[in-house]
């Protein structure tokens, strides 16, 4: 059987979208979602991507990490509203379903997209690190420069730490001013450094308005594969209206033999 098959990227996190509206690829195959996004024998991306129906949203967003594991992606979702309005399920605003509940999002006419985050209640700040949950969990640690830093072996090694060894986390190196931030992302799921990270970006975000005592506004964050922005308001260790913003592009689209 050949299914076809969309390949997106938002700032360098790329993903394999299937338009399943029509139950054309079997979710419980693991093995082959591992398959398809290997980067040697399969089609390669750091995740996959199911556009499902849904009778009272646009959409239901299926996510699942390189490894097979299912997840909240911010990025994944941007390129998620790209590809439902590619197919014509949306025009510039959709409401759709992900990993971790409703989302609300907005496409503009350049093809940048606005995802509305869920509010975040709580951040843990401890005397070298964040730790902030953003629809997926983020470690944050301050370095004085992420040029040339050893992201995998730093991050693997806090990921399988015994604190997060069963449940895993997202680990940021991020370089702050007050202006700006950047970042490089460790991913669990992909077991690795990746070019972006949405839920990470947004978490480093956040972090930041914490450390710059920040009400409100909007932080550029660059990332290794391109340049996000993340939208909030604070109110102590809470914050609300969040936005994280950028582009999503569809790269090349293709059949694959099942």
């Amino acid at each position: 059987m050949k299914i076809p098959f969309y390949k997106y990227q938002g700032t360098g996190n790329d993903f394999v979208m299937i338009d399943n509206r029509n139950n054309v690829f079997d979710k419980t195959n693991l093995e082959l979602v591992k398959q398809l996004c290997n980067r040697k024998f399969g089609i390669g991306a750091d995740g996959l991507i199911l556009i499902e129906n849904l009778d009272d949203l646009d959409f239901n967003m299926i996510y699942f990490n390189a490894d097979g594991t299912q997840s909240f992606c911010g990025n994944g979702s941007r390129c998620a509203v790209s590809f439902a309005k590619h197919l014509g399920i949306i025009d510039s605003q959709a409401m759709f379903l992900s990993t971790d509940g409703e989302h609300e999002a907005w496409i503009n006419k350049n093809g940048e997209v606005s995802l509305k985050m869920h509010d975040v209640k709580n951040i843990e700040k401890g005397e070298e690190h964040y730790y902030i949950n953003t629809g997926s969990p983020h470690y944050i640690k301050e370095i004085e420069k992420v040029s040339g830093f050893d992201v995998y072996t730093a991050g693997k090694a806090i990921r399988n730490n015994d604190r997060f060894k069963t449940e895993g986390t997202n680990v940021n190196f991020v370089e702050f001013t007050s202006e700006n931030i950047k970042i490089r992302t460790y991913e669990r799921g992909v077991e690795d450094e990746t070019l972006s990270c949405g839920t990470g970006v947004t978490a480093t975000a956040l972090a930041w308005a914490d450390k710059y005592q920040m009400a409100y506004g909007k932080v550029p964050v660059a990332t290794e594969g391109g340049e996000l922005s993340v939208g909030f308001k604070r109110n102590g260790n809470e914050f609300s209206d969040i936005w994280l913003i950028g582009p999503a592009e569809q790269v090349f689209k293709g059949e694959i033999t099942i």
